[in-house]
Formats: structure tokens, sequence, C-alpha cells
């Protein structure tokens, strides 16, 4: 980055306090610009293709989409934009999820100034961060056995990863609400995965489904 190229910053969370308290925080920073300021998970996906922010501060739960399955979306469409998770919510399920999700920084909204720009520059120079609290939660042990193992294995029929996830959540009984709760995404989402498993393994409904998982040790009998 040049030194008068200025960090483009996305702002994403459902209260207006919130955006517009971290949008004066950041002001009159010499490094940064804060470019746009969206209210949900859905019209950040849309604010990254128009704008292409550089780093983008992401709140977990909104109305709709959350913030860590709109993470999902936006590294899917462009790995280069660094997400930040900004919220309350300081779970190990939260941060597991949303390190799965491919975030590179995931704060408490108590955070200050110092601490907040600190994490914008680093992931912005392609670190992570991730504070002492959060640290001490999952992120080692998590990062390396999760997120930095092979992705090379072989999925039957050209499944994707998370296909391959919800096609073993689901016959093992799951319903659409419990899996959209399990993975943070929505049950419209689920619903859109079932369909795209159902078709690239020439299955016609939930029974073949199960069969297929137990056939391909998917899932086991005792299992279920």
């Amino acid at each position: 980055m040049k030194s008068t190229e200025k960090i483009k910053v996305l702002l994403v969370d459902d209260h207006q306090l919130i955006r517009d308290g971290v949008k004066s925080m950041l002001e009159n920073t010499d490094d940064l610009e804060v470019i746009g300021s969206v209210a949900s998970g859905e019209d950040s996906i849309n604010e990254v293709r128009e704008t292409r922010p550089d780093v983008i501060l992401m709140d977990i739960l909104m109305g709709g989409m959350t913030g860590i399955e709109a993470t999902r979306w936006i590294k899917d469409f462009d790995p280069t934009v660094k997400v930040v998770l900004l919220t309350m919510e300081i779970s190990k399920e939260y941060v597991s999820a949303g390190i799965k999700s491919g975030v590179d920084g995931y704060l408490p909204k108590d955070v200050d100034k110092e601490t907040l720009l600190n994490a914008i520059r680093m992931v912005r120079g392609g670190g992570r961060f991730f504070n002492d609290a959060i640290m001490k939660l999952v992120f080692e042990d998590f990062y390396t056995h999760e997120k930095l193992k092979s992705t090379d294995k072989k999925l039957p029929n050209d499944l994707t990863k998370r296909e391959h996830e919800i096609l073993g959540l689901v016959a093992s009984g799951k319903t659409n609400k419990e899996l959209a709760e399990a993975l943070f995404i929505s049950i419209k989402t689920v619903e859109t995965h079932k369909t795209h498993i159902m078709e690239k393994l020439g299955l016609r409904n939930t029974t073949e489904l199960v069969k297929y998982a137990i056939k391909n040790k998917i899932i086991s009998i005792d299992s279920l």
C-alpha cells in the first residue's frame, strides 16, 4: 500500500448509533477513510461489489443475514477483502464460526480507539487481529486444526466442503431451523444448499439422502 493511499473501511451494523460512533472514532485519521455504512449483511455484499472496501467492520447478529454468513459470501466473491467482526457476541461458538467463515479479526465492541485502529491496519497488511479475550477462547488451536487443514480432499460428486457438512447434518436428522442455527446461516440458505446437494447426487428426497450418507460412510446407523 502506498503511503498516500487510504485504507477504505466499510461499517456494517444494524444500529445507526453504533455506526455513527465508529465512524466518528475513525474520522481525522490520516490513513483511513470510511467509504460506506450499511445496516445488514445483505447490504454489505452489495456494497462490496460496488465500492470494493479494503476492510469491513462487521457485526454478527443483524436482521436477516448474519455477519458470519455475509463474511462467507464476501470472501467467496473477493478473498482480498478483509473482515473484522466487531460485536458484543463473544463466545466459543461465534468465534469458531467466524474463523470458519474466513474472518481476519474479531473484537468486542468495547475496544478502545487505538486497538481498533491497530486491528484495521494489521488485517489490511495481511495479518490477523484477535484480542487477548478472543485468543484465550479458541483461536490458536482452532485455526491450526480447522482453518489451515488441507482443503484438497476430494468430496463425493464434487460437493463443496459446506455441502458435505450440510449433507451429514441433514442425514443425521437435523431440521432446517436446527441447521441454520448450528451453521449461523439463514433457513433460505440451508434450503438452497439442500437443493444443490440433491441435484449433484441425483437424489429425490430426504430418505434417499440418508441412504446415500450411510452407504458412503458420511454418517453411521448408530448416529441416527
